[in-house]
């Protein structure tokens, strides 16, 4: 944009392991914040020998529910990582005879081989009580959503020995697109560290990649349509590339974790990496009369243009899911075409500001995103004004280094705060933190990602539970992770 099979349980037990130093009694919260949460002082033992997932009686979906299924061995996996280390017994010392605990899931429509999308039902309620826990939602991603809760529940004493206590929330999302975006055209990040960021999503209940996958620096994506885009555009053939599998390998992992990917393949401008495959795309720049021998955006005056950005862009419905595609569109005017060309592909675009700013013509569905942070505000005003829906970035590009508690700002945002009427501000779907790669690779990818804000607003009462929890999780889990504060000031204020 614009400016200027890997598993994870493993290292996301750590958090839990931690938990034994620094937090003994009842864990006091949920990340994010549910929308109600209500516990006691009554508290279960649980053990692994006797803990169980099940399905409930009136659940549409049952055994053999793909997502559910997978989600029952990765949270276990999570819950007790003692016991899935390979120790029968783990840490634990249990005083008396262990009693059965029983998670019952029901959800009220399957869709169990589906994927995620822009109206999915994220909503649960989760009741633990004595021996049991009911979690009840309307969809396998909101499932999700409450089996992660669940496992943020739990905790162990110094003992080793596992608890959770008497809880009844009640959530849902404020936003329905809570998004995150990778740039892997200025770095090529490996598989590995997008499949540990979808991890790491799903622990905060984000629920879309945002993978601008290509730049002017790389064009990294193996395309089937047109190879030599990325065997003459990567920075190199093999190496550094995504493969057709590597890219459904991602989609997966995703989808399993009820996370929607969303392709953006930015045009017209950021694509000198493209003009190095494709022949004739790029509008030559002139020094008076004479060839320059540099390249501008794509060349907007030849027909072969748009006969190969249709072609693309059915390779691109095919391969990603997702209704939705980010087109990008910033810093250079010409998108119009474009948009129609998705329209006619049955996806909705989404483009960056500049194209609402150029006063193109934009079909009314599509998606504007905000990236310019000194006018946001008024930028929300004025697109819900004219009817489209909007998502904002513009405060969270967290690749940007600045001195100090840098992530209080990020959550002090609202969205929803600014100059308009109730129907305008519906039209906020969301938001997205944006992590550009030009000075970030998978050496420091984590340290600078990890705070979360479009679920919740509220951040001063949640301050010292972020600090106790989020910020361990992050140390352990991510390792290198940047401190929220200074030692010895870890206050609510």
């Amino acid at each position: 944009m614009a400016h200027t099979g890997i598993h994870s349980q493993p290292v996301r037990s750590c958090l839990l392991l931690v938990v034994v130093s620094v937090w003994v009694q009842q864990v006091d919260g949920v990340w994010p914040l549910p929308q109600q949460l209500d516990q006691s002082a009554d508290r279960n033992s649980l053990s692994p020998q006797r803990f169980s997932f099940t399905y409930g009686r009136d659940s549409a979906a049952q055994t053999g529910c793909s997502v559910l299924d997978a989600a029952f061995k990765r949270y276990f996996s999570i819950i007790f990582p003692d016991f899935t280390k390979g120790s029968e017994n783990g840490l634990q010392y249990m005083w008396s005879e262990p009693q059965p605990f029983v998670v019952s899931v029901s959800v009220k429509t399957r869709g169990c081989d589906g994927y995620p999308d822009e109206d999915s039902d994220e909503s649960y309620n989760l009741s633990v009580s004595e021996g049991q826990a009911v979690l009840r939602s309307v969809t396998v991603w909101g499932a999700l959503r409450g089996l992660e809760s669940f496992s943020q529940l739990v905790y162990q004493d110094d003992y080793g020995s596992y608890f959770i206590n008497k809880t009844e929330i009640v959530d849902f999302p404020r936003f329905a697109f809570r998004g995150l975006l990778l740039d892997t055209s200025r770095h090529y990040l490996p598989l590995h560290a997008i499949l540990k960021t979808l991890d790491a999503m799903a622990y905060s209940k984000f629920n879309v990649f945002h993978w601008h996958i290509v730049d002017d620096p790389s064009f990294p994506y193996q395309s089937r349509t047109f190879p030599d885009l990325s065997n003459k555009g990567a920075f190199h053939p093999f190496t550094h590339v995504y493969t057709q599998s590597d890219v459904m390998r991602v989609i997966e992992h995703a989808r399993m974790r009820g996370i929607r990917v969303v392709p953006e393949f930015d045009s017209p401008g950021h694509t000198l990496s493209w003009g190095k495959g494709q022949p004739n795309l790029l509008t030559p720049c002139y020094k008076g009369d004479v060839p320059s021998g540099s390249f501008g955006p794509v060349d907007p005056t030849v027909d072969t243009t748009y006969k190969f950005m249709e072609s693309l862009l059915k390779e691109v419905k095919f391969v990603f899911p997702d209704s939705y595609v980010h087109l990008g569109g910033d810093e250079v005017s010409f998108a119009c075409c474009i948009m129609n060309m998705t329209a006619a592909l049955n996806r909705t675009s989404i483009v960056w500001q500049d194209v609402f700013d150029y006063r193109e013509r934009i079909p009314q569905d599509t998606v504007l995103e905000i990236w310019k942070g000194e006018t946001y505000q008024a930028e929300l005003s004025r697109m819900t004004q004219a009817g489209h829906r909007v998502l904002l970035s513009a405060p969270w590009y967290i690749n940007h280094i600045s001195y100090g508690q840098d992530w209080r700002n990020s959550y002090a945002v609202q969205p929803q705060n600014f100059s308009g009427t109730e129907e305008q501000k519906k039209l906020v779907i969301g938001g997205e933190v944006a992590m550009w790669g030009e000075y970030v690779d998978a050496t420091n990818l984590n340290p600078r990602l990890w705070y979360e804000k479009i679920h919740r607003q509220d951040y001063n009462s949640y301050y010292y539970y972020l600090y106790r929890i989020f910020h361990i999780f992050v140390i352990f889990v991510f390792v290198k992770a940047e401190s929220l504060c200074c030692s010895g000031e870890v206050v609510e204020r």
